[in-house]
């Protein structure tokens, strides 16, 4: 039998306790195992309340059932929703029981995000939606949340599909004028190809430049403090924090290990990384600790080269700029201004005051800046970089057919070739166009009971 259409289970409330946990069921037909587990059929979509019995007859739970009968329920498949007391015992205990009834209906456990994938299969939500589901439970943030809500509503689905639609008119009107060469017609001025190119291409850009707002907003920035001892990096963390997350003391090399705090500028999630001072030490637990700042620094989307500048560049200073022709962005920031108040910076560094909270605004500012955030640029919506990808490759082929549209009717063929091409790009963010390899990598990174 195929894997998508056999009957599933699996716990959908996180793990732990709570004061109800939820069990879902999906699958065709479920009638008769419903009849198995509790001994009676439910009306669909009304909530019974009743006992849960196991095999030796004694009662598990009490427990609210709700069947949804396909195709109105959320997989699009019947699925049955037990509603149960959110001990963890009793929890396991029920779906224990689940999955022993089941085996004469061959339900078994479902895989991360399989109710995801199979309402997608079933055509109730689209690819871009599926994977707002796991965007909204993942947001870290109110901005975020309300973006992920905005895809799960269809509103980046939407822009995307209308694009589509436009693109795959001007394709069938080429396609004919191709059918019929002997009609002479001059395709290009008849039809105004050329000017709906245009707008097609306009608002694409529009789609791109908000969807990587919504990549910041969902993704952010990977941030690391880096600096000789007591540069003052682990007290610019807590600053950022607004809380005491790292020690601070004057004496040097206090902080051994990395330590890692989520942080939040204007909604934009900032993954910010404490880091061992760097300097040639004799201690082997330093030396691990400083050993670990280097692998950071290595996979930084930026990193924040702090400089005490009441004593200038350390030895190590220069190890760190030479990290500006590798991946990560170095920005040097000069703290403790509060000792130099005076203190004049080269026009690419920042000054600031990790004690007092002077130039924080600024750096602030500036990350943002560096992560691509426009505060004035609408952000409806939550993107992956898929989606962007998927987006500038569709936007490549509609540049392409311009310059053939630039040329005249003798490449029509060509013209028309771009035009498919970017509309599968756009049918790939949907799931219209997509792969089945891609589906099981998207759909195997969402939470079990999704």
């Amino acid at each position: 039998m195929n894997i998508h259409q056999t009957p599933i289970v699996a716990i959908a409330t996180a793990q732990g306790r709570g004061a109800i946990g939820v069990i879902r069921v999906s699958g065709a037909l479920l009638g008769p195992f419903v009849i198995a587990l509790l001994g009676r059929s439910l009306q669909d979509r009304h909530a019974h309340y009743l006992s849960l019995a196991d095999s030796n007859g004694k009662v598990i739970d009490q427990i609210i059932a709700i069947l949804f009968y396909a195709p109105h329920s959320f997989t699009g498949e019947d699925v049955l929703e037990l509603q149960c007391h959110g001990g963890p015992a009793v929890i396991q205990q029920i779906l224990k029981h689940c999955l022993l009834v089941g085996e004469a209906f061959d339900i078994r456990l479902a895989r991360p995000g399989e109710f995801s994938e199979r309402a997608f299969l079933n055509g109730k939500i689209d690819l871009v939606q599926a994977e707002a589901i796991a965007d909204l439970i993942d947001a870290s943030s109110e901005s975020a949340a309300r973006a992920a809500m905005t895809s799960l509503s269809g509103e980046f689905s939407n822009r995307v599909s209308t694009l589509a639609t436009s693109i795959v008119k001007l394709r069938l009107l080429v396609e004919a004028t191709l059918d019929f060469p002997e009609e002479e017609i001059d395709f290009l001025e008849k039809y105004q190809a050329r000017t709906q190119l245009e707008a097609m291409c306009r608002e694409l850009d529009t789609i791109i430049l908000q969807s990587k707002q919504g990549i910041v907003l969902r993704e952010g920035l990977h941030i690391v403090l880096a600096g000789e001892p007591n540069a003052g990096k682990s007290s610019l963390l807590n600053r950022l924090a607004g809380q005491d997350i790292s020690i601070v003391t004057p004496i040097a090399g206090t902080t051994r290990d990395k330590l890692t705090q989520r942080i939040h500028i204007n909604g934009v999630p900032l993954n910010v990384t404490d880091t061992a001072g760097l300097r040639q030490t004799e201690d082997p637990i330093e030396a691990i600790g400083v050993a670990r700042a280097w692998q950071e620094v290595e996979k930084a989307d930026v990193v924040l080269h702090l400089i005490d500048a009441s004593v200038g560049h350390g030895s190590l200073d220069k190890d760190l700029n030479l990290r500006r022709s590798r991946n990560s962005l170095v920005l040097t920031v000069f703290n403790k201004q509060d000792l130099v108040p005076n203190f004049i910076a080269a026009e690419d560094a920042l000054v600031i005051s990790a004690q007092t909270g002077a130039g924080l605004e600024t750096l602030k500012n500036t990350l943002l800046t560096i992560a691509g955030w426009m505060p004035t640029q609408e952000s409806p919506w939550l993107a992956r970089q898929r989606h962007l990808d998927a987006l500038f490759r569709a936007r490549q082929h509609l540049s392409i057919a311009e310059d053939h549209a630039s040329l005249d009717d003798r490449v029509l063929d060509l013209f028309a070739e771009e035009l498919r091409l970017a509309h599968d790009q756009l049918g790939s963010i949907t799931g219209k166009m997509t792969p089945d390899d891609l589906l099981g990598e998207i759909f195997s990174h969402f939470c079990i009971g999704k």
